[in-house]
């Protein structure tokens, strides 16, 4: 179980863990928690309504038989 002290907050205001000397995989593990962190927030934006017209228009075009 982690405790609040394992935490610190990088210049880019991402909360990731400290690592300890034994970390195996070393700086991947930072990579990896910045990684899950930016996903998550791209995860919450909302699809531009341009994006989802043009995917609106290529299922009419592909159940109409023909290709765009």
């Amino acid at each position: 179980m982690m405790n609040k002290q394992n935490f610190r907050v990088s210049g880019a205001g991402i909360q990731t863990i400290q690592r300890s000397r034994t970390d195996i995989l070393g700086p991947n593990s930072e990579i990896g928690l910045k990684l899950r962190s930016l996903y998550s927030s791209i995860q919450d934006e909302s699809i531009p309504d341009r994006f989802l017209d043009l995917l609106e228009k290529l299922d009419r075009v592909e159940q109409a038989g023909g290709r765009a």
